[in-house]
């Protein structure tokens, strides 16, 4: 049985469909990032510190061509965080981060459980990560992660604009 949809069997349909989204990447290009409040066993939520951005963070990053949102997720949890997840992620709120450009956008996870494999060491790209507790969070936290974490905690509603 084929998984491709019966619309796309035909090479005409795989054509038009195929010139239509290239001009559409073109013509209304968007990007899509993925990042997510992490928490272990103790209620703690993990940061990270860019090297080339001030302020702590939730990990994240772009997606790439043929990568779901699930699958950068779970790329970037290993990646600047040596991350596993434990419970399955919820998908929390997609968020227009116009911060960044006229078409970014944020698909923000809530991972209530997660394992650090080993320690993260820094690199050129992450120069300090941990888990932090709610009420002790580092100096320079971003006002994003502040207003991320309160939607999270359900005082505030979740905004539109990351």
């Amino acid at each position: 049985m084929s998984e491709t949809p019966p619309e796309m069997r035909n090479w005409k349909s795989r054509l038009i469909t195929r010139v239509v989204h290239s001009y559409f990447a073109f013509a209304r290009g968007m990007t899509l990032g993925v990042r997510a409040a992490c928490f272990d066993e103790e209620g703690r939520v993990f940061l990270v510190r860019h090297s080339y951005v001030p302020g702590w963070h939730m990990p994240g990053g772009g997606l790439e061509r043929s990568e779901t949102a699930f699958q950068a997720l779970v790329k970037e949890l290993r990646e600047e965080g040596n991350l596993e997840l434990t419970d399955p992620p919820e998908l929390f709120h997609v968020y227009f981060n116009r911060q960044t450009s006229k078409r970014d956008h944020v698909v923000f996870y809530h991972c209530r459980k997660v394992r650090q494999v080993s320690p993260k060491k820094p690199d050129f790209e992450i120069v300090e990560s941990g888990f932090f507790a709610l009420d002790a969070l580092p100096p320079n936290t971003t006002a994003a992660t502040h207003r991320r974490l309160a939607e999270l905690s359900g005082s505030v509603p979740p905004d539109e604009f990351w």
